[in-house]
């Protein structure tokens, strides 16, 4: 018995040359709970990935990209993961943090090391394996826009 694979949409979003990362709320049952990752979520019914981005981000941070490029697609047994880039072209101080347990800029140092402390959380959490692949790769290919 086959479950149907699962679609999410996420963004790496940058700015001066760092990375905007969400730590997942610390609650079992949901996926890499007290980790932190990529902000987006799953396709609903008639969205596009691009359209789910642009609604997760509304929703979680209340920031819309001017612009965003598709970056790759990872597909396990279990999700696909429709990755897209797009700069983030305001402060921290402007985005409200709706979904998580907290939000930070990492730098490319901290993305290789795989994990960051959380003033909310009072601890050092890890970064999650597949998001970590995620953003080394964006990385390797030079991406990242100061």
């Amino acid at each position: 018995m086959s479950e149907k694979v699962v679609h999410v949409a996420l963004a790496i979003l940058y700015r001066e040359g760092q990375f905007l990362l969400q730590l997942r709320d610390n609650i079992p049952g949901i996926v890499y709970p007290g980790y932190w990752g990529l902000f987006g979520g799953h396709l609903e019914p008639g969205e596009t990935p691009e359209m789910t981005l642009k609604r997760e981000l509304q929703e979680e941070i209340g920031y819309l990209p001017p612009q965003v490029w598709e970056f790759g697609s990872y597909q396990t047994p279990e999700v696909v993961r429709h990755v897209f880039h797009a700069p983030l072209t305001v402060g921290l101080d402007e985005l409200v943090l709706n979904e998580g347990w907290d939000m930070g800029l990492w730098t490319p140092e901290d993305i290789r090391r795989g994990d960051r402390y959380s003033e909310k959380a009072d601890e050092v959490r890890p970064l999650g394996g597949p998001h970590q692949q995620i953003f080394l790769q964006f990385i390797e290919r030079g991406l990242l826009k100061s």
